[in-house]
This record gives C-alpha cells, structure tokens and sequence, in this order.
C-alpha cells in the first residue's frame, strides 16, 4: 500500500466514530512524523454537564501512533495499540486539539530495541490542548512493536 497522506485523512475523517464525535484531522506530514487533530464541542460529542465527553477526547488521539510508526517503521514491523489511559485535568470547552508527532530519533530507538526480534513497548504522552493552549487532558499510549522474522 503506498502512503498517501491525504487520502488517509480524507479516510479517517470519514471514519463514523470520528465523524460522529466531530473529530478532524487536519494535518499528516508526508513523513509520516506528525498528525494533528481538532474537536469543536458541539451537542454531538458533549457530555451532560456541556463539556466534551472523555470518550470522544481519548478518541482523538487513539489509533495515530500506531499509524505513524506502521508508516515509519515500514512492512517488517508489527505495530499495536497495547495500553492507554487517560487523565482529564479540566473541563474541555471550545474547539480541543492534538499534535502527535513521532521523531527520527524515536524511530531510531524503537529499531534499535526490536533488532534482534524483541517485542518493544514505547511509551508517549499525548496532550488535549483547550482554545487557549491549555492542557485539559493527559493521554498515555504504550504501543507493541516487533520486528518480523526474515523470511526464509
């Protein structure tokens, strides 16, 4: 499958739970090195208190990860959302958003770990940011990665 960026956002935002929940990626590098999201809050994705709903704020950052590195990493890896948590840290109002962004450097880590075929579970700590910059959740993702065999 050949990486093309655009047409996966266009993918993912019609994605039903992202297109329910009003969720938009707005941007994914061509390298694969950074995607970043934004939620408006509007009745479909508010809670009832008129915040956004927790579900629809993790939503927004879930599967990126995993598809930046199955994008960087390249066909001899396996990549898998293994764990995640989420702390909410203020009431989310307003339009919310997200930059994921995956380094060389950690791309250099990860393959470095996962030589010699050893599972590997890198760790992120992602940000829900409110209109003014403010952090109003903390998402922390371990993903699965291993190298896959050679073939014989």
């Amino acid at each position: 499958m050949t990486w093309d960026p655009e047409a996966l956002r266009h993918r993912v935002n019609a994605y039903p739970p992202y297109s329910g929940a009003l969720i938009e990626v707005s941007y994914i590098a061509a390298d694969a090195s950074e995607i970043r999201i934004r939620m408006p809050l509007e009745e479909s994705n508010a809670n009832l208190v008129g915040t956004h709903f927790g579900g629809s704020l993790y939503a927004m950052v879930d599967p990126h990860l995993m598809i930046l590195l199955i994008e960087r990493l390249g066909p001899e890896y396996v990549v898998w959302d293994k764990a995640a948590s989420i702390e909410f840290l203020r009431p989310g109002r307003g339009t919310v958003t997200s930059t994921i962004r995956v380094s060389s450097e950690e791309v250099d880590e990860i393959r470095a770990a996962t030589a010699d075929g050893s599972r590997h579970h890198p760790e992120w700590t992602l940000e829900v940011l409110d209109e003014e910059g403010e952090v109003i959740a903390r998402v922390h993702k371990t993903l699965y990665v291993r190298r896959n065999a050679p073939s014989a």
